[in-house]
């Protein structure tokens, strides 16, 4: 295989879903600080000042958003959470959404501090909920792309199953075969861009995903996550859940419980998305987003 370029597969997600594509986009990779001895890695997009920020999900990298931000072509900011992509793990493990919370207000805080909302996906929403409770100044708009606080792991089953599989993998065709399997509503070519992003071929040929996978029992949900039930109570900005309709590990029950404490928030379904949104139907979660955090009336 060519050797891996992370900023060189943006013409083939252009490509694949119709987008004007000049030439290759703006983008730089970026580290911060955000204790003594780690560091958060992004990638900002453009050469403004972000716009919007986008937290990807459990397992996954800044990498996930790269069509929607084609799509809504604005800068923003997309961070790599601890203990994914490029990121250094975090000190309670990447699944600890309060000290996500804690290192993300470090990074928007340097990076993106006047950006219009924040969009978070899976384990990114629920990071974003308690960036929300603790740095309330840095979240304009808050979108969570299929997640709740009450997520459970009956619902959650189909991504633990995927993400606690194997450890490493032969070859590349082995590893993409799999992740075929547990994505069947995404085209091989995107998959096969999302594992060059997401995975790391050792010297011996085998290919071991990029995140730190989760400790046994660690990929379930915590009693943390309905901690933020709390969280959500106390926003006061506001505040939109993007669900999947094909499935999603947010249930109605869930949904309802959302609208008792925030009865303003607004609810939107996606037709053929799964619980990955921004992978299955990406173009139409770029234009709810820009409609949402940029058009809405103020």
């Amino acid at each position: 295989m060519e050797p891996y370029d992370e900023f060189g597969l943006f013409s083939e997600n252009a490509a694949e879903y119709g987008l004007p594509y000049p030439g290759p986009p703006a983008v730089r990779r970026v580290e911060v600080a955000v204790s003594p001895g780690r560091q958060v890695s992004s990638l900002v997009w453009g050469t403004a000042p972000p716009e919007l920020v986008l937290v990807h999900g459990g397992a996954q990298n800044a990498h996930t958003w790269d069509t929607v931000a084609l799509a809504l072509n604005r800068p923003l900011l997309a961070i790599d959470l601890p203990g994914h992509g490029h990121s250094d793990g975090g000190p309670n493990g990447s699944l600890s959404v309060t000290s996500n919370g804690t290192d993300l207000a470090t990074v928007i805080a340097e990076l993106a501090p006047d950006a219009m909302g924040v969009v978070g996906m899976s384990l990114g929403g629920l990071s974003s909920i308690a960036l929300a409770a603790q740095a309330p100044q840095l979240v304009r708009s808050l979108v969570l792309v299929d997640v709740t606080p009450g997520v459970n792991a009956e619902r959650s089953a189909p991504i633990t199953s995927f993400i606690d599989g194997p450890a490493s993998f032969a070859n590349f065709d082995e590893l993409l075969a799999r992740t075929i399997e547990h994505n069947p509503t995404r085209t091989e070519s995107s998959l096969r861009r999302g594992i060059l992003h997401n995975a790391v071929q050792r010297e011996d040929g085998s290919w071991v995903w990029r995140y730190a996978r989760f400790r046994d029992g660690e990929s379930g949900p915590r009693p943390e996550f309905e901690d933020l039930w709390g969280a959500i109570s106390g926003l006061r900005v506001p505040l939109m859940l993007v669900r999947g309709l094909a499935w999603s590990v947010v249930s109605d029950e869930n949904v309802e419980e959302l609208m008792r404490r925030q009865p303003t928030c607004i609810v939107v379904g996606v037709e053929g998305a799964g619980h990955s949104i921004q992978g299955d139907r990406p173009l139409e979660l770029a234009d709810i987003l820009s409609d949402f955090l940029f058009h809405r009336a103020r």
